[in-house]
């Protein structure tokens, strides 16, 4: 009987926690595709509905707004984090002075929520008491900077935000990346007389492309899902010119009493999700197979 018990014991310590995680992940996900194809409002209802939550979605002006900023923060914020990552990362690689301080402050914050980034940032674009207001004390009483405020601009206060709190953990992956590079490949390069660029821009990064396609991947699921830092940062305004598709969600299903609608929107960004994770889960498994 004791020998039975030490045997199955790690199955029963971890028996609470994953039917925790079935119940509360992939139960809540089935039922809200559930209720994606339903009529439900402000409370679930069972009555099929097919299709029809999901072509009111397509159909509503403000989705598209929010697939727009999607795509603009989407491209921005991914190609920016890569750049500023890298360059940062190539800097530290230098082995120069100090760089466990310097590494420590540009990690620093990520360690901060995105509710934390979105306030600090909301405070330090705010026309009335950040840059703006700091430019004209010191003399340019022209100057204007009023991003926050104004409906076409909102959007790229959050790109500025989340590139701040995201490109120092980018940095930390391409860092790891550079210190695993074998050092035999890189003595033998300059040997045969390859410049820095070259050198980095056909030795090194070539040999980085799974980091490359790991942090693209991590950093597309954190656009994806952002919710919090346009709340923080923006509220979705002004009116709903800055709004994501996870904020669009939560208004619908929480605000608007439209939960179907919500639950739709939800799935879509599933998908979107999946269409990530899913060919970088087979990349993984193919390697690890060959």
């Amino acid at each position: 009987m004791l020998n039975l018990l030490e045997k199955h014991l790690p199955k029963i310590v971890m028996a609470p926690t994953t039917v925790a995680m079935i119940v509360c992940m992939y139960g809540f996900i089935l039922w809200t595709g559930v209720l994606s194809f339903t009529k439900s409002r402000m409370m679930p209802q069972w009555d099929f509905a097919g299709f029809e939550q999901y072509v009111r979605l397509f159909d509503n002006p403000r989705w598209h707004v929010a697939l727009d900023n999607l795509f603009i923060f989407l491209f921005l914020f991914i190609a920016i984090s890569l750049v500023l990552g890298l360059l940062l990362a190539i800097f530290l690689d230098q082995r120069i002075r100090a760089e466990g301080a310097i590494r420590t402050i540009y990690l620093y914050p990520m360690a901060i929520s995105f509710i934390v980034t979105g306030t600090a940032w909301k405070w330090i674009l705010n026309p009335g008491l950040g840059i703006e207001k700091l430019v004209r004390d010191m003399g340019f009483v022209d100057f204007e900077f009023r991003w926050l405020v104004e409906s076409d601009m909102a959007i790229y206060t959050i790109v500025i935000a989340a590139v701040w709190q995201s490109s120092g953990f980018v940095m930390a992956m391409f860092l790891a990346g550079l210190r695993g590079v074998d050092d035999n490949i890189t003595k033998a390069a300059k040997i045969d007389g390859a410049s820095a660029i070259r050198l980095y821009w056909h030795i090194i990064l070539p040999i980085m492309r799974p980091v490359f396609f790991t942090a693209i991947v991590i950093l597309t699921h954190i656009a994806i899902k952002s919710f919090d830092l346009v709340q923080a940062l923006t509220g979705g305004g002004p009116g709903y010119s800055s709004d994501l598709p996870a904020n669009f969600m939560y208004t619908f299903a929480f605000n608007r009493a439209q939960m179907g609608l919500g639950a739709a929107s939800a799935m879509v960004m599933l998908f979107g999700v999946l269409a990530v994770l899913i060919p970088y889960l087979y990349s993984e498994l193919r390697e690890r197979n060959t």
